[in-house]
């Protein structure tokens, strides 16, 4: 069982300045709907409200198969998001979020895997919870950790103290999945790669940076990997870094590699498996509008069509350049 925490709210998408279109979202529910599609036992907790809103969510995450803990329904609002697309499927968000859990909330027995970030790890109340919650986690290294901080800067504010806390957070987590987006926002004089060597020297046995068209890049403490970007028609790149993420943990899951020592012992060759699994769930998603993963057997389907059974990264020992793709994700 993997269990995800974090913020679950409706996205009201615009393209170009169109009525907006109401998608259940929320990054780490993302995650917790693309690992349910891909046949992963999961369980979320969040928060939503009984409004129409939090209906339409109940409904989504039931279909994906998700188990919702029952602490996180509540009687107020269900949060919303704003996302404004340009002409390349990009989006560009602004939130009206309320973000709290009760003190009572656990990761529940037997869970293999705990993920969150985003939101939910850095806007208070909740976030404080959040972290204690990964901190007894990391403390008793029975559960893979793991975190994707992915920024909303227009929420964040200063990048300063973000940066601290999203540190502390890479120091309790076992995989980081980051956009080349969000590190360019987090330490804007430094290279990816080099800052994704300096998360791993932080505790993390594995992190992994998307660089949309440009593919994605993985280090462990065996070596780097690259995977490129698959080819698809964007419609847009709504939940894509997302899918990536439950795409990423799902092929750790198959692979039984879903565990601490399993992280620790990543080889070159084994993660670039990982990251083409991951690159192929995220480019399906943006092959269709808003946050929507594909299931196991769509993911089965187009391996199978291009020859991507046993996964296709590049890898070395010691250092790789990424190389461009046609569509990938942040």
């Amino acid at each position: 069982m993997i269990t995800v925490i974090g913020e679950a709210l409706i996205d009201l998408v615009s393209v170009r300045g169109g009525d907006p279109v109401a998608h259940p979202g929320g990054s780490p529910t993302n995650v917790a709907v693309g690992l349910g599609r891909l046949g992963a036992p999961v369980r979320l907790i969040t928060r939503y409200g009984t409004d129409p809103h939090g209906e339409l969510l109940a409904a989504h995450l039931a279909a994906s198969t998700v188990e919702v803990v029952p602490q996180s329904r509540s009687a107020g609002r269900t949060s919303v998001a704003r996302a404004d697309l340009d002409a390349s499927g990009a989006a560009t968000y602004t939130f009206d979020i309320v973000w709290e859990l009760p003190e009572s909330v656990g990761v529940p027995t037997g869970s293999r895997c705990v993920h969150t970030g985003s939101i939910a790890a850095t806007l208070a109340p909740g976030a404080d919870l959040v972290r204690r919650v990964l901190a007894a986690e990391h403390a008793k290294a029975e559960a893979v950790v793991s975190y994707d901080p992915n920024c909303r800067p227009s929420l964040m504010g200063d990048p300063g103290p973000v940066r601290e806390r999203i540190e502390s957070l890479v120091a309790l987590s076992d995989v980081v999945k980051v956009s080349d987006e969000d590190l360019e926002w987090l330490y804007p004089a430094r290279d990816f790669a080099e800052v994704a060597d300096a998360w791993l020297g932080l505790g993390p046995s594995l992190v992994v940076v998307t660089r949309g068209a440009a593919g994605s890049y993985g280090v462990c403490s065996a070596g780097r990997a690259t995977a490129p970007a698959r080819a698809v028609r964007v419609v847009d790149t709504v939940g894509a870094g997302d899918a990536y993420t439950a795409g990423l943990l799902d092929a750790l899951r198959r692979r039984d590699l879903l565990n601490p020592a399993g992280i620790r012992r990543l080889d070159p060759a084994t993660l670039g498996t990982l990251l083409t699994d991951a690159s192929v769930v995220a480019a399906l998603t943006c092959s269709r509008a808003g946050a929507n993963p594909p299931t196991a057997a769509e993911l089965s389907a187009y391996r199978r069509e291009h020859g991507l059974a046993c996964g296709a990264g590049r890898h070395q020992g010691s250092s790789s350049n990424p190389w461009p793709g046609s569509a990938g994700t942040r």
